[in-house]
């Protein structure tokens, strides 16, 4: 049996469960204007993920980079959950 999709499966699922606190995170303490420090990591990470010879590090480097582009569109989303007030607003934050 080989066993390396259920692998990959759990640790993009645990990618993107920890790319769920950095967004309300950052929309937090930030605001959308964060967005293209996402753009940059996750072009990084993809480029990089390309040159990688072990396939298990590229695949999962490349989750990472894609998970930061479409973090992308959730700050932009978290922002709009926060004006329904679905999240906090920071009060000290001056967008």
């Amino acid at each position: 049996m080989n066993f390396y999709g259920v692998i990959i499966a759990i640790v993009s699922f645990i990618i993107i469960g920890i790319f769920h606190p950095i967004v309300i995170k950052s929309e937090y303490y930030i605001g959308k204007k964060v967005w293209p420090l996402f753009l940059i990591l996750g072009i990084f990470c993809i480029i990089i993920s390309m040159f990688l010879h072990n396939i298990y590090a590229s695949i999962i480097l490349g989750v990472i980079g894609c998970s930061w582009l479409w973090s992308i569109g959730e700050i932009k989303e978290q922002e709009e959950r926060v004006k329904k007030g679905w999240f906090p607003a920071n009060p000290n934050k001056n967008d």
